[in-house]
């Protein structure tokens, strides 16, 4: 089995496209919270906010030809893929290109805007569908389109499984190098904001309703929480074995040691203690370390009631309550096929540099969510490992662990 590292990685958020100004939105101890007037139209919904990139503009090289097939999820994550091959001295490096190299990438969805005019196509008998809609639409439009833009000839693993889609894309990724069917990989996912997966979220009384004050939710494990607020953005991490990196003279930012994945088996939406603190054992096992090394967690945790309060329980049943524990979901939303990759990358760099955000908007903890060291401020901690939790909808549970190099 081969050692694998992050040797690079590239965000597209709405804190910006590096980690300097990521951590700089970090410091401020603001979310990216805005309420979306333009959303006042669609009559059902009751919360009408969200973390949106403002603006986003794609890179100015690209062609016409080139912008063809890629909807806005897929411009996301195909950018963020070039943030993270130039950090990783691979960008226009011809040698990716002969099979050496694949992707793992998801989102929750494809473009909405394309699945509309198929749809309107069906209903309708008329649209502005093209040759590239089913394209734009498809769930593995992201992992499909990264590999296409970079001519990468590897596997391709598409990991469309909503909120856990980026963070399976990481761990099978890293399993698929450590197992040495491939010496790197790109890896991470992505999501574009649309009302219609509000909608979802507004329909199951999981959003949260403080339209008047969107400074000051979503408040993950507070007492008065009321409800998750999404987000969109991409994140991609280059993994790579230990002989590729060296040979390349690359340097490691991380090492990933441990992954676990789970699934509940019982419901849909509602949420398992026992398989998400499986999925966290799973990932020890594979790092071959105790509960007691890993300093800090990156947790899911939307502020959704039943979801906080059971991820708590799992976590404290195996970690007590010693261990340091935010939700950065309180800064930038929940970004679905995104956040896995985000939040990774995030725990990554907060463990290098020893200093780890807090959950903002928390202010007093449910009593019935589980003891454990909740940051309310900034906190030093100086470790050697960190761990990011990510579960979705079917009951899908998610755990890696980084080692810091």
């Amino acid at each position: 089995m081969l050692r694998v590292f992050v040797v690079g990685y590239g965000i597209v958020s709405t804190f910006g496209k590096s980690w300097s100004e990521f951590r700089s939105a970090l410091l401020k101890k603001q979310n990216a919270v805005k309420y979306m007037q333009e959303w006042e139209k669609y009559q059902e919904l009751t919360t009408y906010l969200a973390a949106p990139i403002i603006d986003y503009s794609h890179p100015k090289e690209w062609s016409r030809k080139d912008l063809r097939s890629l909807g806005r999820v897929s411009q996301y994550s195909v950018e963020a893929a070039g943030l993270a091959l130039k950090m990783a001295g691979l960008f226009g490096d011809e040698s990716i290109k002969d099979g050496r190299m694949g992707v793992a990438s998801g989102s929750s969805t494809g473009s909405t805007d394309a699945i509309m005019q198929l749809a309107k196509l069906m209903f309708a008998g008329e649209s502005d569908c093209n040759a590239n809609s089913y394209i734009k639409s498809m769930p593995h439009t992201t992992a499909a389109n990264i590999a296409i833009f970079y001519g990468l000839k590897g596997r391709m693993i598409p990991t469309s499984s909503a909120c856990t889609s980026a963070s399976h894309a990481i761990g099978y990724a890293y399993e698929a190098i450590k197992y040495g069917k491939i010496p790197i990989m790109l890896a991470g996912g992505a999501e574009e904001l649309c009302p219609s997966e509000c909608y979802v979220f507004n329909s199951l009384y999981a959003t949260s309703q403080k339209n008047s004050t969107p400074n000051l939710t979503p408040s993950p494990f507070d007492i008065n929480r009321d409800g998750l607020v999404l987000g969109e953005g991409a994140c991609m991490l280059v993994l790579e074995g230990e002989e590729s990196m060296i040979k390349r003279g690359a340097k490691p930012i991380a090492e990933v040691v441990g992954f676990g994945s789970t699934c509940d088996g019982t419901h849909v939406v509602k949420p398992e203690a026992k398989t998400m603190q499986s999925a966290m054992k799973l990932a020890l096992k594979d790092a071959n370390i105790t509960p007691d090394k890993i300093g800090y967690i990156s947790a899911h945790a939307t502020a959704t009631k039943w979801g906080d309060i059971v991820e708590s329980h799992a976590t404290n049943n195996l970690f007590g309550d010693r261990v340091a524990i935010s939700s950065l979901k309180s800064y930038i939303g929940h970004t679905l096929g995104a956040c896995g990759a985000i939040e990774s990358v995030a725990s990554i760099e907060m463990m290098n540099e020893g200093l780890f955000a807090p959950t903002i908007n928390l202010e007093n903890v449910d009593s019935e969510c589980a003891k454990l060291d909740y940051l309310k401020d900034f906190k030093e901690i100086n470790t050697n490992y960190v761990m990011n939790n990510n579960f979705a909808f079917g009951g899908v549970n998610t755990s890696l662990i980084f080692k810091k190099v």
